[in-house]
Protein backbone atom coordinates (compact mmCIF):
# COMPACT_ATOMS: atom_id res chain seq x y z
CA UNK A 1 0.00 0.00 0.00
CA UNK A 2 1.42 3.33 -1.05
CA UNK A 3 1.58 6.15 1.41
CA UNK A 4 0.45 9.60 0.29
CA UNK A 5 3.21 12.17 0.32
CA UNK A 6 2.29 15.46 1.96
CA UNK A 7 3.88 18.41 0.22
CA UNK A 8 4.31 21.37 2.56
CA UNK A 9 2.60 24.56 1.44
CA UNK A 10 5.04 27.24 0.31
CA UNK A 11 5.74 29.89 2.92
CA UNK A 12 3.82 33.06 2.35
CA UNK A 13 6.04 35.90 1.14
CA UNK A 14 6.14 38.94 3.39
CA UNK A 15 4.68 42.03 1.76
CA UNK A 16 7.69 44.03 2.99
CA UNK A 17 10.39 41.84 1.36
CA UNK A 18 10.51 43.41 -2.06
CA UNK A 19 13.11 44.15 -4.76
CA UNK A 20 14.70 47.58 -4.84
CA UNK A 21 12.73 48.34 -8.00
CA UNK A 22 9.44 48.07 -6.10
CA UNK A 23 10.66 50.32 -3.28
CA UNK A 24 11.86 52.90 -5.82
CA UNK A 25 8.41 53.11 -7.41
CA UNK A 26 6.73 53.09 -3.99
CA UNK A 27 8.88 56.00 -2.81
CA UNK A 28 8.09 57.99 -5.94
CA UNK A 29 4.40 57.16 -5.40
CA UNK A 30 4.52 58.65 -1.91
CA UNK A 31 5.87 61.90 -3.35
CA UNK A 32 3.39 61.90 -6.25
CA UNK A 33 0.37 61.39 -3.98
CA UNK A 34 1.43 64.30 -1.81
CA UNK A 35 0.06 66.48 -4.61
CA UNK A 36 -3.55 65.47 -3.84
CA UNK A 37 -3.70 66.95 -0.34
CA UNK A 38 -0.82 69.38 -0.58
CA UNK A 39 -2.96 72.37 -1.55
CA UNK A 40 -5.59 71.73 1.13
CA UNK A 41 -4.02 73.91 3.85
CA UNK A 42 -3.33 76.79 1.45
CA UNK A 43 -6.75 77.02 -0.22
CA UNK A 44 -7.95 79.76 2.13
CA UNK A 45 -4.64 81.73 2.04
CA UNK A 46 -4.63 81.63 -1.78
CA UNK A 47 -8.24 82.83 -1.85
CA UNK A 48 -7.43 85.67 0.53
CA UNK A 49 -4.16 86.83 -1.03
CA UNK A 50 -5.23 86.48 -4.68
CA UNK A 51 -8.77 87.78 -4.04
CA UNK A 52 -10.46 84.61 -5.30
CA UNK A 53 -13.73 82.96 -4.24
CA UNK A 54 -13.86 79.42 -2.77
CA UNK A 55 -15.28 78.05 -6.03
CA UNK A 56 -12.44 79.66 -8.01
CA UNK A 57 -9.82 78.22 -5.68
CA UNK A 58 -11.50 74.80 -5.85
CA UNK A 59 -10.60 74.78 -9.55
CA UNK A 60 -7.09 73.86 -8.38
CA UNK A 61 -8.58 70.43 -7.78
CA UNK A 62 -10.84 70.48 -10.85
CA UNK A 63 -8.18 71.34 -13.44
CA UNK A 64 -5.80 68.81 -11.89
CA UNK A 65 -8.35 66.00 -11.82
CA UNK A 66 -10.12 66.56 -15.14
CA UNK A 67 -6.79 66.47 -16.98
CA UNK A 68 -5.82 63.37 -14.99
CA UNK A 69 -9.09 61.72 -16.01
CA UNK A 70 -8.68 62.20 -19.74
CA UNK A 71 -4.92 61.64 -19.63
CA UNK A 72 -5.63 58.19 -18.20
CA UNK A 73 -6.85 57.23 -21.66
CA UNK A 74 -3.39 57.82 -23.15
CA UNK A 75 -1.21 56.40 -20.37
CA UNK A 76 -1.34 52.87 -21.75
CA UNK A 77 -0.59 54.05 -25.28
CA UNK A 78 2.44 56.03 -24.06
CA UNK A 79 3.74 53.27 -21.77
CA UNK A 80 3.41 50.58 -24.44
CA UNK A 81 5.53 52.67 -26.82
CA UNK A 82 8.32 53.99 -24.60
CA UNK A 83 8.26 51.48 -21.71
CA UNK A 84 7.20 51.74 -18.08
CA UNK A 85 10.40 53.33 -16.71
CA UNK A 86 10.46 56.15 -19.26
CA UNK A 87 6.74 56.77 -18.70
CA UNK A 88 7.29 57.05 -14.94
CA UNK A 89 10.20 59.46 -15.43
CA UNK A 90 8.25 61.52 -17.98
CA UNK A 91 5.35 61.85 -15.55
CA UNK A 92 7.62 62.89 -12.69
CA UNK A 93 9.39 65.42 -14.92
CA UNK A 94 6.10 67.04 -15.93
CA UNK A 95 5.09 67.29 -12.26
CA UNK A 96 8.39 69.06 -11.48
CA UNK A 97 7.68 71.68 -14.15
CA UNK A 98 3.98 72.07 -13.32
CA UNK A 99 4.48 72.46 -9.56
CA UNK A 100 7.39 74.90 -9.96
CA UNK A 101 5.48 77.13 -12.39
CA UNK A 102 2.35 77.01 -10.19
CA UNK A 103 4.48 78.36 -7.34
CA UNK A 104 5.83 81.08 -9.63
CA UNK A 105 2.34 82.26 -10.67
CA UNK A 106 0.80 85.60 -9.78
CA UNK A 107 -2.89 84.97 -10.55
CA UNK A 108 -5.38 82.27 -9.64
CA UNK A 109 -5.94 81.40 -13.33
CA UNK A 110 -2.22 80.78 -13.83
CA UNK A 111 -2.12 78.41 -10.86
CA UNK A 112 -5.19 76.59 -12.19
CA UNK A 113 -3.49 76.18 -15.57
CA UNK A 114 -0.24 74.84 -14.17
CA UNK A 115 -2.13 72.48 -11.87
CA UNK A 116 -3.67 71.03 -15.04
CA UNK A 117 -0.16 70.33 -16.38
CA UNK A 118 0.66 68.78 -13.02
CA UNK A 119 -2.37 66.52 -13.46
CA UNK A 120 -1.03 65.28 -16.80
CA UNK A 121 2.24 64.26 -15.18
CA UNK A 122 0.44 62.60 -12.29
CA UNK A 123 -1.72 60.57 -14.70
CA UNK A 124 1.31 59.21 -16.53
CA UNK A 125 2.95 58.30 -13.25
CA UNK A 126 -0.02 56.94 -11.26
CA UNK A 127 -1.43 54.56 -13.88
CA UNK A 128 2.02 53.15 -14.63
CA UNK A 129 3.13 52.95 -10.99
CA UNK A 130 0.29 50.67 -9.93
CA UNK A 131 0.91 48.29 -12.83
CA UNK A 132 4.69 48.39 -12.19
CA UNK A 133 4.31 47.52 -8.50
CA UNK A 134 1.80 44.73 -9.18
CA UNK A 135 4.05 43.34 -11.90
CA UNK A 136 7.38 43.56 -10.05
CA UNK A 137 6.42 42.81 -6.45
CA UNK A 138 6.93 39.45 -4.79
CA UNK A 139 3.83 37.84 -3.31
CA UNK A 140 0.18 38.02 -4.31
CA UNK A 141 -1.68 40.70 -6.21
CA UNK A 142 -3.48 41.62 -2.99
CA UNK A 143 -0.15 42.19 -1.21
CA UNK A 144 1.11 44.33 -4.08
CA UNK A 145 -2.00 46.47 -3.92
CA UNK A 146 -1.62 46.83 -0.15
CA UNK A 147 1.92 48.10 -0.71
CA UNK A 148 0.68 50.57 -3.30
CA UNK A 149 -2.12 51.71 -0.98
CA UNK A 150 0.41 52.14 1.84
CA UNK A 151 2.42 54.46 -0.42
CA UNK A 152 -0.77 56.25 -1.41
CA UNK A 153 -1.86 56.68 2.20
CA UNK A 154 1.54 57.89 3.35
CA UNK A 155 1.67 60.40 0.48
CA UNK A 156 -1.85 61.65 1.14
CA UNK A 157 -1.03 61.97 4.86
CA UNK A 158 2.26 63.78 4.32
CA UNK A 159 0.85 66.15 1.67
CA UNK A 160 -1.31 68.29 3.98
CA UNK A 161 1.38 68.34 6.69
CA UNK A 162 4.08 69.55 4.30
CA UNK A 163 1.58 71.91 2.70
CA UNK A 164 0.72 73.34 6.10
CA UNK A 165 4.34 73.73 7.24
CA UNK A 166 5.51 75.36 4.02
CA UNK A 167 2.22 77.25 3.69
CA UNK A 168 2.98 79.09 6.93
CA UNK A 169 5.93 80.67 5.13
CA UNK A 170 4.07 81.41 1.89
CA UNK A 171 1.32 79.84 -0.18
CA UNK A 172 4.03 79.35 -2.84
CA UNK A 173 6.10 77.15 -0.52
CA UNK A 174 4.20 73.87 -1.00
CA UNK A 175 4.44 74.12 -4.80
CA UNK A 176 8.21 74.68 -4.71
CA UNK A 177 8.56 71.95 -2.08
CA UNK A 178 6.86 69.38 -4.30
CA UNK A 179 9.07 70.39 -7.22
CA UNK A 180 12.19 69.65 -5.18
CA UNK A 181 10.80 66.35 -3.83
CA UNK A 182 9.86 65.24 -7.34
CA UNK A 183 13.42 65.83 -8.53
CA UNK A 184 14.57 63.48 -5.74
CA UNK A 185 11.91 60.94 -6.79
CA UNK A 186 13.14 61.12 -10.38
CA UNK A 187 16.71 60.42 -9.30
CA UNK A 188 15.68 57.48 -7.10
CA UNK A 189 13.50 55.99 -9.86
CA UNK A 190 16.14 56.58 -12.52
CA UNK A 191 18.90 54.84 -10.55
CA UNK A 192 17.04 52.01 -8.80
CA UNK A 193 14.38 50.97 -11.33
CA UNK A 194 15.96 48.84 -14.07
CA UNK A 195 15.13 49.57 -17.68
CA UNK A 196 11.93 47.81 -18.59
CA UNK A 197 11.38 46.22 -21.99
CA UNK A 198 8.71 47.66 -24.23
CA UNK A 199 5.56 45.52 -24.43
CA UNK A 200 5.16 43.23 -27.42
CA UNK A 201 2.14 45.19 -28.63
CA UNK A 202 1.02 48.83 -28.57
CA UNK A 203 -2.00 49.75 -26.48
CA UNK A 204 -4.67 51.77 -28.26
CA UNK A 205 -6.09 54.95 -26.74
CA UNK A 206 -9.52 53.33 -27.14
CA UNK A 207 -8.73 50.22 -25.08
CA UNK A 208 -9.65 51.75 -21.69
CA UNK A 209 -12.99 52.92 -23.13
CA UNK A 210 -13.63 49.49 -24.63
CA UNK A 211 -12.77 47.92 -21.26
CA UNK A 212 -15.72 49.78 -19.74
CA UNK A 213 -18.03 47.50 -21.71
CA UNK A 214 -17.32 44.90 -19.03
CA UNK A 215 -20.14 45.26 -16.52
CA UNK A 216 -18.07 44.72 -13.37
CA UNK A 217 -15.41 47.28 -14.32
CA UNK A 218 -18.04 49.81 -15.41
CA UNK A 219 -20.02 49.33 -12.19
CA UNK A 220 -17.04 49.79 -9.88
CA UNK A 221 -16.02 52.86 -11.92
CA UNK A 222 -19.45 54.48 -11.51
CA UNK A 223 -19.38 53.66 -7.79
CA UNK A 224 -15.98 55.35 -7.49
CA UNK A 225 -17.19 58.38 -9.48
CA UNK A 226 -20.05 58.90 -7.02
CA UNK A 227 -17.91 58.15 -3.99
CA UNK A 228 -15.32 60.70 -5.15
CA UNK A 229 -17.97 63.42 -4.83
CA UNK A 230 -17.80 62.81 -1.10
CA UNK A 231 -14.02 62.35 -1.03
CA UNK A 232 -13.19 65.62 -2.77
CA UNK A 233 -15.97 67.58 -1.08
CA UNK A 234 -14.26 66.64 2.18
CA UNK A 235 -10.88 67.76 0.81
CA UNK A 236 -11.93 70.95 -0.96
CA UNK A 237 -14.73 72.41 1.18
CA UNK A 238 -13.71 71.54 4.75
CA UNK A 239 -10.80 74.06 4.92
CA UNK A 240 -13.26 76.91 4.24
CA UNK A 241 -15.64 75.79 6.99
CA UNK A 242 -12.83 75.47 9.54
CA UNK A 243 -11.39 78.96 8.92
CA UNK A 244 -8.05 78.01 10.52
CA UNK A 245 -4.38 78.63 9.71
CA UNK A 246 -2.52 76.61 7.09
CA UNK A 247 -0.54 74.61 9.67
CA UNK A 248 -3.68 73.84 11.71
CA UNK A 249 -5.50 72.53 8.63
CA UNK A 250 -2.36 70.63 7.66
CA UNK A 251 -2.24 68.78 11.00
CA UNK A 252 -5.96 67.92 10.82
CA UNK A 253 -5.61 66.38 7.37
CA UNK A 254 -2.35 64.73 8.42
CA UNK A 255 -4.39 62.86 11.05
CA UNK A 256 -6.93 62.00 8.36
CA UNK A 257 -4.17 60.68 6.10
CA UNK A 258 -2.63 58.57 8.87
CA UNK A 259 -6.01 56.93 9.52
CA UNK A 260 -6.38 56.34 5.78
CA UNK A 261 -2.93 54.72 5.52
CA UNK A 262 -3.36 52.51 8.59
CA UNK A 263 -6.83 51.29 7.60
CA UNK A 264 -5.68 50.67 4.01
CA UNK A 265 -2.93 48.28 5.07
CA UNK A 266 -4.12 46.74 8.34
CA UNK A 267 -7.90 47.12 8.68
CA UNK A 268 -9.10 46.46 5.13
CA UNK A 269 -7.58 42.94 4.82
CA UNK A 270 -9.06 41.86 8.18
CA UNK A 271 -12.54 43.09 7.22
CA UNK A 272 -12.22 41.45 3.81
CA UNK A 273 -11.24 38.11 5.37
CA UNK A 274 -14.14 38.20 7.83
CA UNK A 275 -17.00 39.80 5.89
CA UNK A 276 -15.98 39.56 2.22
CA UNK A 277 -15.01 42.32 -0.21
CA UNK A 278 -18.44 43.60 -1.19
CA UNK A 279 -19.84 43.65 2.36
CA UNK A 280 -16.76 45.55 3.55
CA UNK A 281 -16.93 48.11 0.73
CA UNK A 282 -20.64 48.80 1.11
CA UNK A 283 -20.22 49.08 4.89
CA UNK A 284 -17.37 51.57 4.48
CA UNK A 285 -19.39 53.64 1.99
CA UNK A 286 -22.37 53.77 4.34
CA UNK A 287 -20.18 54.90 7.26
CA UNK A 288 -18.52 57.59 5.11
CA UNK A 289 -21.92 58.88 3.98
CA UNK A 290 -23.02 58.99 7.62
CA UNK A 291 -19.94 61.04 8.56
CA UNK A 292 -20.65 63.54 5.76
CA UNK A 293 -24.24 63.85 7.00
CA UNK A 294 -22.96 64.59 10.53
CA UNK A 295 -20.65 67.25 9.06
CA UNK A 296 -23.62 68.75 7.24
CA UNK A 297 -25.63 68.94 10.47
CA UNK A 298 -22.75 70.28 12.59
CA UNK A 299 -20.83 72.43 10.08
CA UNK A 300 -20.49 75.29 12.58
CA UNK A 301 -18.90 73.08 15.26
CA UNK A 302 -15.15 72.90 14.67
CA UNK A 303 -14.53 70.01 17.12
CA UNK A 304 -17.20 67.88 15.39
CA UNK A 305 -15.93 68.69 11.90
CA UNK A 306 -12.31 67.97 12.88
CA UNK A 307 -13.25 64.64 14.49
CA UNK A 308 -15.32 63.65 11.43
CA UNK A 309 -12.45 64.47 9.05
CA UNK A 310 -10.00 62.26 10.96
CA UNK A 311 -12.48 59.39 11.42
CA UNK A 312 -13.45 59.55 7.73
CA UNK A 313 -9.89 58.51 6.88
CA UNK A 314 -10.58 55.06 8.33
CA UNK A 315 -13.43 54.33 5.93
CA UNK A 316 -11.74 55.97 2.96
CA UNK A 317 -8.70 53.74 3.47
CA UNK A 318 -10.84 50.59 3.63
CA UNK A 319 -12.68 51.60 0.48
CA UNK A 320 -9.54 52.57 -1.46
CA UNK A 321 -7.78 49.26 -0.88
CA UNK A 322 -10.72 46.96 -1.54
CA UNK A 323 -12.03 48.84 -4.57
CA UNK A 324 -8.55 48.94 -6.13
CA UNK A 325 -8.22 45.19 -5.64
CA UNK A 326 -11.67 44.70 -7.14
CA UNK A 327 -10.66 46.69 -10.23
CA UNK A 328 -7.58 44.51 -10.71
CA UNK A 329 -9.80 41.38 -10.69
CA UNK A 330 -13.06 42.69 -12.17
CA UNK A 331 -12.47 42.62 -15.92
CA UNK A 332 -10.62 40.15 -18.19
CA UNK A 333 -8.27 42.84 -19.56
CA UNK A 334 -4.66 43.77 -18.88
CA UNK A 335 -4.17 45.42 -15.51
CA UNK A 336 -2.82 48.75 -16.88
CA UNK A 337 -5.90 49.01 -19.13
CA UNK A 338 -8.26 48.23 -16.24
CA UNK A 339 -6.48 50.78 -14.04
CA UNK A 340 -6.68 53.47 -16.73
CA UNK A 341 -10.38 52.83 -17.44
CA UNK A 342 -11.29 52.91 -13.76
CA UNK A 343 -9.23 56.03 -13.06
CA UNK A 344 -10.74 57.85 -16.05
CA UNK A 345 -14.26 57.39 -14.66
CA UNK A 346 -13.50 58.06 -10.98
CA UNK A 347 -11.44 61.20 -11.57
CA UNK A 348 -14.31 62.71 -13.56
CA UNK A 349 -16.34 62.61 -10.35
CA UNK A 350 -13.46 64.09 -8.41
CA UNK A 351 -13.06 66.93 -10.90
CA UNK A 352 -16.70 68.06 -10.66
CA UNK A 353 -17.11 67.80 -6.88
CA UNK A 354 -14.75 70.55 -5.63
CA UNK A 355 -16.16 73.27 -7.90
CA UNK A 356 -19.75 72.23 -7.24
CA UNK A 357 -19.08 72.18 -3.49
CA UNK A 358 -17.69 75.70 -3.63
CA UNK A 359 -20.68 76.99 -5.59
CA UNK A 360 -23.20 75.34 -3.26
CA UNK A 361 -21.37 76.72 -0.23
CA UNK A 362 -21.33 80.25 -1.68
CA UNK A 363 -24.86 80.40 -3.06
CA UNK A 364 -26.89 78.19 -0.69
CA UNK A 365 -25.22 77.59 2.69
CA UNK A 366 -22.06 75.92 4.10
CA UNK A 367 -24.01 72.73 4.92
CA UNK A 368 -25.12 72.01 1.34
CA UNK A 369 -21.81 70.61 -0.02
CA UNK A 370 -21.67 67.96 2.71
CA UNK A 371 -25.30 66.96 2.10
CA UNK A 372 -24.55 66.53 -1.60
CA UNK A 373 -21.47 64.46 -0.80
CA UNK A 374 -23.45 62.19 1.53
CA UNK A 375 -26.19 61.62 -1.06
CA UNK A 376 -23.71 60.84 -3.84
CA UNK A 377 -21.82 58.34 -1.68
CA UNK A 378 -25.10 56.59 -0.83
CA UNK A 379 -25.94 56.45 -4.55
CA UNK A 380 -22.54 54.85 -5.17
CA UNK A 381 -23.30 52.26 -2.51
CA UNK A 382 -26.68 51.61 -4.14
CA UNK A 383 -25.07 51.02 -7.54
CA UNK A 384 -22.75 48.43 -6.00
CA UNK A 385 -25.62 46.67 -4.21
CA UNK A 386 -27.85 46.50 -7.31
CA UNK A 387 -25.10 45.02 -9.50
CA UNK A 388 -23.53 42.93 -6.76
CA UNK A 389 -23.94 39.62 -8.67
CA UNK A 390 -21.23 40.83 -11.07
CA UNK A 391 -18.72 40.52 -8.24
CA UNK A 392 -19.62 37.05 -6.97
CA UNK A 393 -16.16 35.78 -7.97
CA UNK A 394 -14.11 38.53 -6.33
CA UNK A 395 -13.30 36.65 -3.13
CA UNK A 396 -12.40 33.45 -4.96
CA UNK A 397 -8.76 32.67 -5.70
CA UNK A 398 -8.19 34.39 -9.08
CA UNK A 399 -7.27 32.37 -12.11
CA UNK A 400 -6.13 34.87 -14.66
CA UNK A 401 -4.63 32.39 -17.09
CA UNK A 402 -2.51 34.21 -19.64
CA UNK A 403 -2.91 37.47 -17.75
CA UNK A 404 -1.39 35.90 -14.60
CA UNK A 405 1.46 34.39 -16.62
CA UNK A 406 2.21 37.77 -18.18
CA UNK A 407 2.43 39.31 -14.71
CA UNK A 408 4.84 36.58 -13.56
CA UNK A 409 7.05 37.17 -16.60
CA UNK A 410 7.09 40.92 -15.92
CA UNK A 411 7.98 40.27 -12.27
CA UNK A 412 10.83 37.91 -13.24
CA UNK A 413 12.28 40.43 -15.69
CA UNK A 414 12.22 43.30 -13.19
CA UNK A 415 13.40 41.21 -10.25
CA UNK A 416 16.26 39.59 -12.22
CA UNK A 417 17.46 42.94 -13.48
CA UNK A 418 17.23 44.37 -9.96
CA UNK A 419 19.40 41.61 -8.47
CA UNK A 420 22.13 41.65 -11.17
Amino acid sequence: MEHAVTVPAPAKESMWKQPKAVWAVAFASVIAFMGIGLVDPILAPIAEQLHASPSQVSLLFTSYLVVMAFAMLITGAVSSRIGAKKTLLLGLGIIVVGSFLAGSSSTINQIIGWRAIWGLGNALFVATALAAIVGAARGSVAQSILLYEAALGLGIAAGPLIGGLLGEISWRGPFFGVSVLMVIAMLVTGFLLPSTPKPDHHTSVMEPLRALRHGALRTVGITALLYNFGFFTLLAWTPFTLNMTAIQVGFIFFGWGIMLAVSSVFVAPKLQARFGTMNSVTGALFCFALILAIMALATSSKPVVIACVVIAGIFLGINNTLVTETVMKAAPVERPVASAAYSFVRFLGGSIAPYLAGKLGEQINPHAPFWLGAVMVLLGMGVLIVWRPLFAHIDEEPNHGALERDSIEEAELLTTADEM
